[in-house]
């Protein structure tokens, strides 16, 4: 008897399987070295600027927390459907429907039940690993000292406490109830359920699985609603934030009632796991639902609409004062200086002696509008850039306090594509850039006190190289062998491209690129081969990446929100980028929340579109510093008592430095940071009022003023950092400052109502606010009807309209206001800048007014003795700077046709020579340009004397 054997596969079916076999695993080696390379060159990262510890802690804690959340989920729900399959019925009789039900699901039996509950396990634990901030702020809580006025416990309940014991019930409560629909899955596929018509028949192991699975889901949203009577102390109305007066006597009594039916409903599914009987449990879940519609919600609202809304004013005054107080507290507001501020209209010859220092230090000069001029003057070759807007800070200069705009001269790339040049020569921008904030030279031009390449000026020696800024490259390959004499990175030019002078970078700002493996896993991070092929990448060389100042201290301390805005400072003989880190949370009781990124939208600050960051709590808790050169992070506890910042430096030991210390040096440029000013200004528009019922009223709510110089959008008014000597001081500060006015509609709206100020210098009296409040009954004009003024008055506009002439086009910059001379005075510089041609805006005249009394003149000593009747008593700072003489005046209406020919013949000269300046510049012939420029000057001279003349 023969035996047929079945043909072997053929042989090119097998290898097609082995190659794919083999595809598919190397294919699973590649990314998962992919995957490999980012969490390495992370270690890397972290590693060498010192905070490998953050990035463990997060990597343990989310590990830990996967672990739970996957464990929970998978075992519970594996357990319920192991439990359910074990309790069938072995003889139960099954429709035929059930029938093929089994048959399709038993060979996958075994399967399905490790797998569902795997994937489940999956999602639970990647969804808990993301709360694991929650729970190490739990375990490393520490008490705020302060009780809510509600329930009496501390405010750290609030912020650590209740949001973890609401993640958990949540959790649970997901897990149990997914048990349990697999458990009812189970049950009635193998026949522990069985419904026929209208009967449904249970067994009773699988009865008494589902109802303890039921008592505990009741339960578990019984403990919810217990913990939502807290969560009540952050919940946002109309009119309040916290426990209402309906709250108070209605909702909470009645979460405590809805608690109490559901720990019955829970002992009633408890007690049909024993007799068998639902009825019970079903009716107390109607009960429950039932009472909640009426005790949760018809309940509250019968008392808010009958009890409450007829004397509102009367029964919401204490919880509206529970919430102005602590959103005061919480905001860092309550020690706010308010003064009454009786603003006088009129300009008093002599009135601004008593201020002269705060005149002499005026700002003409303004940081958002002189960036091209920065460019154009110190940028010195093409791939040096500054930012659109820049910093304001102070230095000293020859023992006097001066105000400052500062930038840093950082590297722009955009005019290479060369890998090699990109990622080895154009590594760095070199210097700062400072000028004085009150002066300008005869031509309308910043009058530096730092400048040039190599740096020369008033700020002495510091190391110029800025390897880390807010403008760096995505990464940059620096260092070379010790000793070595091949320098390739370009530092500045020297006058010629032969010339230029190199370096190589010295300091220890990145991972080294030291080995095969190391450049293999940058190569793949940055998707450059460059990196491993170069014969310039070398054991010595480090690669320099997240560069950004303020992304690097979000990196290293991922529970800051960080100010927008990095500012620099020449310190200890190092440029350092100065980075403000705050502590928040939205968990405060009583304290108004609002949306930070919505709060510090501002003509300087654009709106960021989908940003979720509400808070209702907030300290400038941190004062960090990025060195420029070597991008070294430190973090300084700047607010060592609060409370969340110390539960971080729990969690993180080791990486905040004592504000003890920061040098001398260090403290003399610290700000007050601007994000937080415009948070407080926006919370103070309406909590200035502390009087109940004038904050229910709402009548005297103030608002920002939109920024006058911007006519295409409105946007609010940005806050102004200048020198000044606010009312009942006795010396001037750096400060910062906003405006308000009523927030209504109408004409009320230019009506100045507040003026905020905050003392910026550090020190005994740093973060004091000062509020200046203005009689109801003032006609002090507000930003937008100054500006108005200043564009409708018939000289101003004549003269405005001549320093246009010739394709140059006005810009207005910022709009300061100052309370001086007893009452406000507003200051606004204007730059003229050629519309064709090189570009760059110029200071040529300075707006002021004082009431509804206005001045525009060449200087601001000019203007303001204009204003004040020639005796304001003031020094400014431009006051000895010539006169532009290429600044054209607009005379009055000549009188002799002779003269009027003249000054028609002189401005067409004028044109003509303008016309000839951008034509030399188009095509770089600077002795041309220079011969323009005289022609113009001329022009404009020949302009004035026939003005003067008629």
């Amino acid at each position: 008897m023969s035996t047929t054997r079945p043909a072997a596969p053929p042989a090119r079916s097998r290898t097609r399987a082995a190659v794919a076999i083999a595809a598919a695993i190397v294919a699973v080696l590649v990314i998962a070295f992919f995957v490999f390379s980012g969490f390495y060159s992370d270690v890397l990262w972290f590693d060498q600027l010192g905070f490998l510890g953050v990035l463990t802690t997060r990597w343990a804690s989310q590990a830990v927390m996967f672990g739970v959340g996957f464990v929970a989920m998978a075992f519970i729900v594996w357990l319920s459907i192991a439990l359910a399959f074990r309790a069938r019925p072995v003889y139960a009789k099954l429709n035929s429907q059930l029938d093929r039900y089994q048959q399709v699901i038993e060979p996958l039996r075994k399967v399905a039940m490790i797998g569902i509950p795997l994937v489940l396990g999956l999602f639970m634990g990647v969804s808990t690993a993301t709360r694991w901030e929650t729970v190490q702020q739990f375990l490393y809580r520490t008490p705020f000292g302060e009780v809510d006025a509600q329930f009496g416990l501390d405010i750290a309940f609030y912020v650590y406490e209740l949001p973890l014991y609401r993640g958990v019930v949540a959790y649970a409560s997901a897990v149990v109830l997914i048990a349990g629909l697999a458990a009812l899955a189970t049950s009635y596929i193998y026949g522990g359920i069985q419904v026929t018509g209208r009967e449904v028949r249970i067994t009773r192991r699988a009865r008494i699985q589902l109802a303890i699975t039921a008592a505990i889901y009741i339960a578990l949203q019984g403990l919810s609603i217990w913990l939502d009577q807290y969560a009540t102390l952050t919940d946002q109305k109309d009119i309040l934030t916290g426990v209402s007066y309906a709250d108070d006597n209605a909702r909470i009594p009645g979460l405590t009632i809805l608690a109490g039916i559901a720990a019955i409903v829970a002992v009633l599914c408890i007690v049909t796991a024993i007799i068998g009987r639902w009825r019970l449990p079903l009716i107390g879940t109607a009960l429950l639902i039932i009472a909640g519609l009426v005790v949760g919600s018809i309940y509250p609202a019968i008392v808010d609409r009958l009890q409450v809304q007829p004397s509102a004013g009367q029964l919401e005054a204490p919880y509206i004062e529970r919430n102005i107080d602590a959103t005061r507290q919480a905001y860092g507001i309550a020690d706010v200086d308010v003064q009454q501020y009786d603003a006088q209209s009129v300009a008093e010859p002599g009135a601004l002696r008593e201020d002269a220092e705060t005149t002499a230090n005026i700002r003409i000069l303004d940081p958002a509008r002189v960036s091209p001029t920065f460019a154009q003057l110190e940028r010195v070759r093409q791939y040096y850039q500054f930012q659109s807007h820049l910093d304001v800070d102070r230095y000293t200069i020859d023992g006097n306090t001066q105000d400052t705009v500062i930038a840093v001269r950082e590297l722009n790339q955009d005019a290479d594509d060369s890998w090699y040049n990109n990622a080895l020569v154009y590594t760095h921008g070199y210097g700062v850039v400072a000028a004085y904030g009150n002066q300008r030279d005869a031509q309308g031009q910043p009058q530096f006190l730092e400048s040039g390449i190599p740096s020369t000026g008033e700020l002495g020696e510091y190391e110029p190289r800025v390897y880390f800024g807010e403008n760096s490259p995505a990464y940059s390959i620096v260092g070379g062998p010790e000793g070595a004499d091949d320098d390739i990175e370009i530092d500045y030019p020297s006058g010629s491209t032969e010339s230029n002078a190199y370096t190589t970078f010295t300091g220890d700002g990145g991972p080294q690129l030291g080995g095969l493996f190391t450049r293999l896993v940058y190569a793949i991070k940055f998707g450059a081969e460059e990196i491993l092929l170069s014969e310039q990448v070398n054991d010595s060389s480090q690669i320099l990446y997240d560069r950004n100042p303020i992304d690097r201290v979000k990196n290293v301390a991922p529970y800051l929100t960080v100010d927008s805005d990095a500012y620099p400072a020449v310190v200890d003989g190092r440029i350092l980028w100065i980075v403000d880190g705050y502590t928040t949370t939205a968990s405060y009781p009583y304290s108004h929340v609002q949306s930070l990124s919505g709060a510090i939208v501002d003509s300087n600050t654009p709106a960021q579109p989908y940003a979720i960051d509400d808070i209702n709590y907030i300290r400038n808790s941190v004062k960090a510093t990025v060195d420029a050169y070597d991008g070294t992070v430190t973090l300084y506890a700047w607010d060592e008592e609060d409370p969340i910042l110390k539960t971080w430096e729990a969690i993180y030991p080791g990486t905040i430095t004592p504000k003890s210390e920061m040098s001398d040096e260090l403290l003399a440029h610290v700000r007050y940071p601007a994000d937080l000013f415009k948070v407080q200004r926006s919370v103070l528009a309406t909590y200035h009022i502390t009087n109940p019922i004038e904050f229910y009223s709402r009548t005297d709510a103030w608002t920002t003023p939109d920024d006058p110089t911007e006519t295409a959008t409105e946007v609010a008014q940005p806050p102004y950092y200048l020198t000044m000597q606010l009312p009942g001081t006795e010396a001037p500060a750096f400060t910062l400052y906003s405006t308000y006015i009523p927030r209504t509609s109408g004409e009320s709206q230019n009506i100045l109502t507040g003026y905020l100020a905050v003392n910026s210098d550090a020190g005994e009296d740093y973060g004091k606010l000062t509020l200046l409040t203005l009689p109801k009954d003032n006609t002090v004009p507000a930003p937008g009807q100054v500006q108005n003024q200043f564009d409708s008055d018939p000289v101003v506009g004549r003269d405005l309209n001549l320093l246009s002439q010739g394709g140059s086009e006005v810009q207005l910059g910022n709009l300061l206001t100052l309370p001086v001379g007893g009452g406000l005075l507003y200051v606004q510089p204007v730059y003229v800048q050629s519309s064709g041609g090189t570009q760059y805006p110029l200071l040529r005249k300075v707006l002021v007014a004082f009431g509804d009394e206005i001045a525009f003149e060449d200087t601001l000593d000019a203007a303001l003795d204009a204003l004040f009747g020639g005796d304001s008593g003031a020094d400014a700072g431009d006051g000895d700077v010539p006169t532009d003489p290429t600044d054209p005046t607009e005379p009055t209406e000549p009188t002799d046709p002779g003269t009027l020919t003249e000054l028609q013949q002189a401005l067409a000269d004028y044109q003509t020579a303008l016309a000839a300046r951008e034509a030399a510049y188009a095509r770089n012939d600077l002795v041309a340009a220079a011969q323009a420029d005289e022609d113009m000057q001329d022009a404009i001279e020949r302009a004035i004397a026939a003005a003067e003349a008629g």
